[in-house]
């Protein structure tokens, strides 16, 4: 089957309250385009908070503006009674679930246990987004795909469940799949499950949490759906530079650690996948072609242009600290997150108004200081050969790809 050629995709990371970043970033790309009405990623992909806007830009791909502007309009108004129950009588319900599971577990088999009940979540969602409309932008050619990360908790493999149009196939790597699915809250639900804040969900026959967990490969998802050109929109700084060594003299709080174990959910895997591309198109680039078409080697270029906040998000967060409601702050005070070195773990969970509105005013200047090279990648220019990192977490790759099965 042929593949069809310069077909764009956009992956979008998880970080919770972080993937406001993420809609300033879609703001300057709305102003950039010079057509912005009209969908540039037939491919779209996300995981975690990530899958939240991913599924937004789906259910209005024929009007990217307008997927945008209605994005725009639930961040910069978000507050945590959104997200999570935030009013004391939920949290202290919760929180007392919370603690009966820690302490009577093995008694309490089938319980929903969370710290946080997001069930506002999925009313919001519910009321805001019309699912059934992604079908009918595949359907119209507004869309070609659209995929939902999650993690099986029984099988522990990264799912990343997917509607498309017909001619896209599933795929099955080492604990990786592709489903073909109707996507709906509950996979929205599901991929933004972070782990011990929210509830699993139960996809089909098993229990899903956070997409990010056990992803390994956070851009596969695009490349098996077709993508020859992928805009990667992270929550935090990708570098290569050694980050200089401090001295730790107290012992760590569990928010730290806590914020540590985020960290390595949310964040390093994009990292490494990035980085595993950029030593793949390295070393693919140093075989002469006509070696590697003989070799029977079916690889494609796919070009790569990641955008990353220029700035610490926990830095940010740790102003916004005392804006969220007194239960969640007695909560994170209890963690040790109200302190310094404890905002990290808070980053994710600050669904406040003051701090997305920052991190949406940052994706927009970081985006748009970079226009001329934004510009260059979506009127088709390639990135430079090989890719590099610099200091402020810029990269561009153009990265040599195994062409799915069923595609030469």
């Amino acid at each position: 089957m042929e593949k069809a050629a310069d077909k764009s995709a956009l992956v979008l990371a998880g970080g919770g309250a972080r993937a406001a970043y993420q809609v300033g970033v879609l703001q300057a790309l709305k102003e950039i385009l010079p057509d912005p009405a009209s969908n540039p990623f037939p491919i779209i992909a996300g995981t975690s908070a990530g899958a939240v806007n991913a599924a937004a830009l789906a259910c209005r791909a024929d009007n990217f503006a307008e997927a945008v502007d209605t994005l725009l309009d639930v961040w910069r108004n978000f507050e945590p009674r959104h997200v999570y129950r935030a009013d004391f009588p939920g949290a202290a319900a919760n929180s007392a679930r919370w603690l009966a599971g820690l302490l009577f577990g093995a008694f309490l088999r089938d319980r929903q246990i969370s710290l946080l009940d997001n069930r506002p979540l999925a009313a919001l969602l519910a009321r805001r987004l019309d699912f059934g409309r992604i079908a009918e932008n595949i359907d119209r050619g507004a869309l070609d795909a659209v995929a939902i990360t999650c993690s099986g908790y029984a099988s522990g493999q990264s799912v990343s469940f997917f509607e498309g149009a017909p001619h896209l196939a599933p795929w099955r790597r080492s604990q990786r799949v592709g489903l073909r699915a109707k996507i709906g809250l509950e996979h929205l639900m599901a991929s933004s499950a972070i782990p011990f804040l929210f509830p699993p969900h139960k996809l089909h026959r098993e229990y899903f949490g956070d997409g990010s967990m056990r992803q390994i490969a956070p851009v596969s998802p695009a490349l098996h759906l077709g993508a020859d050109r992928v805009v990667v929109v992270g929550t935090a700084r990708i570098r290569n530079d050694d980050p200089e060594r401090t001295r730790g003299e107290s012992y760590p709080t569990l928010a730290q650690v806590a914020g540590h174990v985020m960290n390595s959910i949310f964040l390093d895997s994009l990292a490494v996948d990035v980085e595993r591309l950029e030593r793949i198109n390295r070393t693919v680039a140093a075989i002469p072609r006509e070696r590697l078409r003989d070799s029977g080697i079916a690889l494609h270029h796919v070009d790569v242009l990641v955008l990353t906040p220029s700035e610490p998000l926990d830095a940010i967060a740790a102003r916004h600290l005392r804006s969220l409601p007194g239960t969640i702050r007695f909560l994170l005070r209890s963690v040790g997150a109200m302190r310094r070195g404890g905002a990290n773990l808070a980053s994710y969970l600050l669904f406040e108004q003051g701090y997305c509105r920052e991190l949406v005013a940052l994706g927009h200047h970081d985006t748009m200081r970079r226009r001329d090279e934004v510009e260059a990648f979506l009127g088709g220019a390639m990135c430079p050969v090989p890719g590099a990192y610099d200091r402020t977490g810029r990269f561009d790759v153009v990265a040599a790809i195994e062409t799915p099965p069923g595609e030469k």
